[in-house]
């Protein structure tokens, strides 16, 4: 079962594992410092606020066991196919630039539209950024849905499931689920394709 893993994306579930263990022992403690907290002091917690470095480490905490589950589950399926394309090296860039755009993008969210004082973590950022790669470099993947159990091309999947965050995000339901945060991903991670493919040599 774990035969396919590539090597980033091994460390990436062996480190969200082994920091979800921390916090099981830790309570809220890893939260005060490395969840990702919107601009200004929080007093939640009697945390100092935003810190750059919480544009990192926010990805590798979580929420409970079925966020975790989910986020862990997501990766393990998109992210080894990912990483055979990119890379080891250009996996780990584009999965973290994810990571950090959707973090930016949840900061201004909350700071402008949305003013809240709780923190933002999980991977969603950096799996949905996974998962724009996925449906744009193997499009017509057939993927079969759980909930209905209907097979869709990549390319349909991951367009229905940007459409749906971007309404959910614009109409604040479901509240307590980062939805900007997760087109931020998606949307860092195609400007990084683009960029990429703008530094290819033309053909001839």
């Amino acid at each position: 079962m774990f035969r396919n893993l590539t090597p980033v994306v091994r460390a990436l579930l062996y480190a969200n594992l082994l920091v979800f263990l921390l916090q099981s022992f830790t309570g809220d403690a890893l939260l005060v410092d490395f969840a990702l907290w919107p601009l200004g002091r929080s007093v939640l917690l009697d945390a100092q606020g935003f810190q750059p470095w919480q544009l990192v480490t926010y990805a590798f905490l979580h929420g409970g066991f079925w966020h975790l589950f989910g986020n862990m589950f997501a990766l393990y399926m998109f992210g080894p196919d990912v990483e055979r394309v990119l890379g080891r090296r250009r996996f780990a860039i584009y999965y973290f630039a994810c990571v950090i755009g959707a973090g930016l993008t949840q900061l201004l969210v909350t700071q402008y539209i949305y003013r809240s004082p709780y923190p933002t973590l999980g991977a969603s950022g950096g799996v949905f950024g996974l998962l724009l790669f996925y449906g744009m470099a193997f499009p017509h993947r057939q993927l079969l849905l759980l909930f209905p159990p209907i097979p869709m091309p990549a390319w349909l999947f991951v367009t229905l499931y940007g459409l749906l965050e971007l309404v959910l995000g614009a109409f604040g339901t479901a509240q307590g689920v980062a939805h900007f945060a997760h087109l931020g991903g998606m949307a860092s991670g195609y400007l990084l394709i683009r960029y990429w493919r703008s530094r290819l040599p033309a053909r001839r």
